[in-house]
């Protein structure tokens, strides 16, 4: 099976040179040599083209070709060194580059140059509705969206393998600390409160781990896209907010491993949870692909209220892994309609066709994210 990438990184690079960053396996690799099949590549994880760029960072001005558009760089955070030459054949003619890696936290603590301002960011994320041929929820909520982890007939092992060789050793290694039992613990504690608010406090004791190491561990998460805040919506007046961010991790196979959930199965809290996690994952790959800027967040009141996702000033969404939506599942979304900040109220369930409950929409699940990649839902 081949999917299409909902990122169209062509139309990105013809208007200027990108920064693709993503965590691994993700697909950048294959998304470049799918979108540009004739590109000039050089892969720093080849040995060749490490090690002749090393020695001879002018390798890259000398090759280039007449009438030569775009150039490739893979994995640019292994010689931080050439972004000073990419930044000089930017400046002196009219070429683009397309500059990929797994982290922009490597580049930015070893004071690489980041072309200031002359090439935009994008990010890939695992696989998303839109992407995916036929798509079955249960299978996805329990394998998540790696590529070569939702097509594996082992799945479980091949995440457990993700997991402890990417994870635990190569996130460690940006930690920059000896303590592997410790951010070992971290990552556990972080899959089990995945979704939640951030209490450092609470993540420290059961981290068993110093509360600004554990500070330290969750920028490191962000860093390299494999977590996320989202932010509290604080703009209520007749009921105070919560202020804290809640954090969840860029994968819902990843988390499942880590927490070690086992099999989803419908009906289950786990696939309430799991369905949660996807849906924000969907608004949150949309907005970046589509190049939009509202902002996500959630709101919950001091008094118990609470909506899961609020885009920007168009949509409050509540996440229900509900077969048929009713009254009380539409508290959250009433109180903060009673605040006139949002324009649109709706409930994703699992309810089969869509209706109208008092105002509030409830949104079948499959119709929501065919609307949502269909531009029909952002306009």
């Amino acid at each position: 099976m081949e999917f299409q990438r909902a990122l169209n990184l062509l139309s990105l690079a013809k208007k200027k040179s990108v920064f693709l960053f993503g965590p691994r396996s993700t697909g950048k690799t294959f998304l470049i040599n799918k979108q540009f099949p004739k590109a000039k590549v050089y892969n720093l994880l080849d040995t060749f083209d490490y090690g002749r760029l090393a020695r001879r960072p002018t390798l890259i001005a000398e090759e280039k070709t007449p009438g030569e558009e775009l150039i490739v760089i893979d994995e640019i955070q292994r010689l931080p060194i050439l972004l000073n030459e990419v930044q000089r054949l930017i400046q002196a003619g009219d070429i683009h580059f397309l500059l990929t890696g797994s982290s922009a936290r490597k580049l930015r603590k070893g004071g690489a140059n980041l072309l200031g301002g002359r090439a935009w960011q994008a990010s890939l994320f695992p696989l998303c509705f839109s992407e995916i041929p036929d798509f079955d929820l249960l299978k996805y909520l329990n394998r998540g969206g790696l590529p070569h982890i939702f097509l594996s007939d082992d799945f479980r092992e091949e995440l457990q393998a993700y997991v402890d060789l990417y994870l635990r050793e190569e996130i460690q290694a940006e930690a920059l600390t000896r303590n592997l039992g410790a951010f070992a613990r971290f990552l556990d504690v972080m899959a089990l409160q995945n979704g939640e608010e951030l209490y450092l406090q609470g993540i420290s004791s059961d981290a068993q781990t110093p509360v600004r190491t554990v500070e330290n561990y969750i920028g490191i998460l962000e860093d390299t896209l494999i977590g996320f805040k989202l932010a509290p919506f604080a703009a209520t007046r007749k009921r105070k907010a919560i202020t804290r961010s809640k954090f969840f991790l860029f994968d819902v196979g990843v988390v499942n491993t880590l927490a070690r959930r086992g099999d989803i199965r419908p009906k289950s809290e786990l696939f309430g949870k799991c369905f949660e996690h996807w849906l924000t994952l969907e608004l949150r790959a949309y907005l970046s692909y589509r190049r939009r800027r509202e902002e996500m967040s959630y709101w919950r009141s001091t008094s118990g209220y609470e909506v899961d996702c609020i885009v920007g000033e168009d949509w409050a969404f509540e996440f229900k892994a509900v077969e048929m939506a009713v009254e009380r599942h539409f508290r959250g979304l009433k109180a903060l309609r009673e605040e006139k900040l949002v324009k649109n109220y709706a409930v994703v369930s699992l309810d089969t066709r869509r209706r109208k409950v008092d105002g509030i929409l409830i949104y079948p699940w499959r119709e929501f994210v065919s609307d949502l990649w269909g531009d029909v839902l952002l306009k």
